[in-house]
């Protein structure tokens, strides 16, 4: 790939693995051994003002059209490549936001943007409406029977739209986490990316592999001892406190590879009461969505006010996750 040289040192991911690389800065160069023989003898020509393939045209001028066409053909290549990625691109360091507020309130108001509010506004509307219309569509069938034939495809269309606009709401979290890691500071608009249904369901499997993978131990032993006990809860305990570097290092490398136990416990340990904090804060959601649990899910509808509430609640984990690594990538050392 060509990338133009005032991008050199940012980071971006590469189109064909989807690793996070770093844009190599240039290297100086002797002005003759990366010379071809043909622009060897080209440079031997200089002597005349003209370019002797075209005699009717001054060098001058066209070197002049060649440098214009190249700096169009390079911003070309950029975007070309911001929208094979999505535009996931690493922002310009100077266009990073700066924070207004304290962190600790600000953090809270990360998924408050529009592409934020209308995700978790449409993540419980969505699932109400067609709730409600499932119980309308069954009081009109109580009503008149034949109506049972729409009433079952209805049902169909309402669980799998369920399902692929669930899919969607885990990819838009995986990508907070990397607008985060690139400084964001709000929700990030993604009307401009297109993700394909295999995208969406991979990258929902990748996070569902690594929550298994850190909870199966404590499932485990569950399944054999059919009991909680001290046993079960240190598992369960050692399993959230992995998870958050796990799930970090999964969306960040886009790969299960990076479930490497060495890479996740090094990163713990050359972070660790940074890392601590940010598995408190994390704890700390999981509980404000477990008592909205505990009072929303008595009935259906506060249900879908429980659906809000959590969608929040996620848009701010992934904030945090990102964020930590936007500080302290320097400390994890991934790049090595």
């Amino acid at each position: 790939m060509r990338i133009p040289q005032i991008y050199a040192g940012k980071k971006g991911r590469c189109p064909k693995c989807n690793t996070i690389l770093t844009v190599p800065k240039p290297q100086p160069r002797s002005a003759d051994s990366d010379l071809s023989d043909a622009e060897r003898a080209k440079a031997a020509s200089n002597s005349s003002p003209y370019d002797l393939t075209l005699l009717d045209v001054p060098r001058e001028a066209k070197a002049q059209d060649q440098q214009v066409e190249q700096a169009e053909s390079a911003e070309t290549t950029y975007e070309r490549l911001r929208r094979l990625q999505g535009g996931s691109i690493i922002q310009q360091a100077e266009q990073i936001p700066q924070r207004k507020l304290p962190w600790i309130i600000d953090i809270l108001l990360y998924p408050v943007s529009k592409p934020g509010l209308v995700l978790i506004a449409i993540s419980a509307g969505i699932p109400f409406i067609l709730r409600a219309l499932t119980k309308f569509l069954l009081a009109l069938t109580l009503a008149f029977g034949p109506m049972l034939v729409f009433l079952v495809l209805f049902i169909i269309v309402h669980w799998a739209s369920l399902v692929i606009f669930m899919l969607y709401v885990s990819w838009y979290v995986c990508e907070c986490i990397r607008d985060s890691a690139a400084g964001g500071i709000r929700a990030p608009e993604t009307a401009g990316v297109a993700p394909g249904l295999w995208d969406i369901l991979r990258q929902t499997l990748k996070s569902v592999v690594c929550l298994a993978f850190f909870m199966a131990p404590a499932m485990f032993y569950f399944g054999r001892a059919q009991r909680t006990d001290t046993t079960f809860w240190v598992l369960y305990g050692c399993g959230g406190f992995l998870l958050p570097m796990g799930l970090l290092a999964v969306v960040m490398f886009d790969s299960l590879r990076a479930l490497n136990p060495m890479l996740i416990i090094a990163s713990i340990f050359s972070t660790f009461f940074l890392y601590c904090g940010l598995v408190m804060f994390c704890y700390g959601l999981c509980m404000l969505i477990a008592v909205a649990a505990y009072f929303l899910l008595r009935s259906w509808v506060l249900g879908y006010l429980f659906l809000f509430i959590s969608s929040y609640l996620a848009l701010v984990g992934a904030h945090l996750l990102g964020r930590f690594y936007w500080k302290y990538q320097d400390k994890l050392n991934w790049e090595l």
